[in-house]
């Protein structure tokens, strides 16, 4: 029988008035950034503030993705689809993992993404003087044990060999350079994150208890010999002592250790918002504790180093874009998957809007399997019958609202304190500060471009979203540069450009309950003859557990095609 589209109704959440309502420029501040920088801002009465000369909302084609819901989709052609192997639905990191395993194993297969470039939230840009991140921007060296992951970078060439341990070697060039991080903080620039300069005697004391409470879980080992944290996730400990872990909020941990600290508890909440988007009082203590001990190869030894470029991921996304780009295609607008009967045989069929052209074009691809490496919030809207049939759990699994903004400086800003770092960090803000992508080109000088994030961190991710895309290019810039003046006056002055990307569904948000329930293991199986791979499945948005379920889900689908997998070494 031939494939329906039956358009989804739109939610039928809307947000209140409160929200939809003008902001005058001191109510905008204080909204995104607090009062004290809103009041500091406005209080000169200046008036209009000035903006860069250009710049624009880029990328994140959310107006395609959000035709889901409603509205009328071209008529396709079910006589004149594209038989394959398998198709892959989905062009981040998972997707483009999987394509690179099917490729090495000699699969016929093609993938479809939304956006005009692969690489989801490890997207990079490009401009005439250096790449730059829009999202994910490093990858800690892995442990001696993820295989796979280091087969990658030797793949790539990054390794250098192999140390006693086994550890892998990564060649200086790709390791993030000295200095590395820096807080802003009492007026001026200090080394490193932790507010050394504003501490006192008990909050120093407790720093170091918190860093012993970490070394005990890095060296606690369950009866089958796994540590409680690592990375992949699937490879933790599932002991009832750790999952109950996962019971209350970090902050909530913190407090029961009698850690109470205000400077540590800035610290730890500044690290759960930088991985997860999510605040100390938000994140299962699970994910908070796995932030701090699955990066530690031994108690006592410092976190994994990063490895990073100037484009962040995105050098691992041409990576693996490479492998496999004639079976790449980009703005392909999936629609809906279906498994049917075609002369006896169980096959699945993906309707997609091809809308690269003048004209959109509705397509449709057959093939035995299929690889969903999308956000799993959207598989009861693609895959007919998931919504009666497939795990009700997935609603559990919620996702974040981040801003990312690039700033093209003609000149860099004056230096008060420690010198310009790769990460630089305000202590009293609500953003994770900037990363500078000529770092890692040893550029010191001159101009360069700074790569500012903005966590959306509300209790209800719908209230997140909506406040993200309500507010203009223009009143995002002002958040933005109101932000960087406390640490640089002249940041207004010396931006040419600033660019921003809204990602409504950034990432997975580990909230109490996600560890220690069911929906991650019930949204990884196989529905009929559908696969998943996203790094959702994992609980934590990271690059590994993305390439870790890419993996994992092209191994079940050449299983299934009884076709030889090639292995790591």
């Amino acid at each position: 029988m031939p494939l329906v589209i039956v358009p989804i109704r739109p939610s039928a959440f809307i947000l209140p008035p409160y929200y939809r309502m003008p902001l005058s420029r001191r109510e905008l501040l204080t909204r995104f950034l607090g009062a004290p920088i809103a009041t500091a801002a406005v209080g000169c009465g200046l008036g209009t503030p000035r903006l860069p000369p250009a710049g624009e909302f880029v990328g994140a084609s959310a107006s395609l993705g959000h035709r889901l819901r409603g509205g009328s989709l071209p008529v396709f052609n079910a006589d004149a689809a594209e038989t394959v192997d398998v198709v892959i639905v989905g062009g981040g990191v998972s997707g483009l993992s999987a394509a690179r395993q099917l490729a090495r194993s000699g699969v016929n297969f093609v993938l479809l993404e939304l956006e005009p470039e692969p690489g989801g939230t490890s997207a990079s840009g490009e401009s005439a003087l250096v790449k730059y991140p829009w999202g994910a921007h490093y990858v800690p060296v892995p442990l001696p044990d993820n295989y796979d992951l280091i087969s990658l970078f030797d793949e790539m060439g990054i390794l250098e060999g192999r140390g006693d341990d086994r550890s892998p070697v990564v060649a200086e060039q790709f390791l993030c350079r000295d200095p590395q991080e820096r807080l802003f903080v009492d007026g001026q620039w200090r080394e490193a994150l932790f507010p050394w300069a504003i501490a006192d005697d008990s909050d120093i004391a407790q720093f170091q208890a918190f860093q012993r409470e970490i070394d005990t879980l890095v060296s606690w080992r369950d009866n089958e010999g796994r540590r409680a944290f690592t990375i992949p996730v699937a490879n933790c400990s599932t002991s009832p002592e750790i999952l109950q872990l996962d019971q209350q909020t970090m902050a909530d941990w913190l407090r029961s250790k009698e850690l109470t600290s205000p400077l540590l508890h800035w610290y730890v909440d500044y690290s759960c918002r930088d991985d997860y988007g999510l605040t100390v009082e938000q994140t299962s203590a699970w994910a908070g504790l796995f932030y701090f001990a699955a990066r530690k190869s031994a108690p006592g030894a410092d976190s994994q180093e990063f490895v990073t470029w100037p484009e962040g991921n995105g050098r691992l996304v041409s990576h693996l874009r490479s492998l496999c780009e004639d079976r790449i295609r980009t703005q392909h607008l999936v629609t809906e998957i279906a498994t049917v009967n075609r002369d006896g045989q169980l096959v699945a069929e993906v309707v997609a809007v091809d809308v690269s052209g003048p004209s959109e074009v509705a397509r449709s691809f057959r093939a035995k399997r299929v690889i969903f490496a999308a956000p799993p919030f959207l598989t009861p809207r693609l895959i007919r019958d998931y919504r009666e049939s497939g795990p009700a759990s997935v609603n559990e699994l919620q996702f974040g609202s981040w801003l990312v903004a690039n700033l093209h400086l003609k000149q860099r800003p004056a230096e008060n304190g420690f010198p310009l770092s790769w990460d630089s960090v305000l202590y009293d803000s609500p953003s994770l500060g900037y990363v500078a992508a000529t770092h890692q080109k040893l550029l010191d000088y001159g101009p360069t471009v700074l790569t500012y994030y903005y966590p959306l961190c509300d209790d209800d991710p719908r209230v997140a979203r909506q406040r993200l895309l309500d507010l203009s290019w223009e009143q995002w810039a002002d958040v933005v540069l109101t932000d960087l003046e406390q640490a640089h006056p002249e940041i207004r002055s010396l931006t040419s450009r600033l660019d921003i990307m809204r990602w409504g569904h950034a990432m997975v948000r580990p909230v109490p309950g996600l560890f220690s329930g069911q929906a991650r293991q019930e949204c990884s199986q196989p529905f009929g003859n559908v696969h998943f791979a996203h790094a959702a499945l994992s609980g934590v948005a990271l690059f590994e557990e993305a390439f870790f379920h890419g993996n994992r889900a092209a191994a079940e689908v050449l299983a299934a095609l009884e076709t030889p997998a090639e292995t790591a070494v």
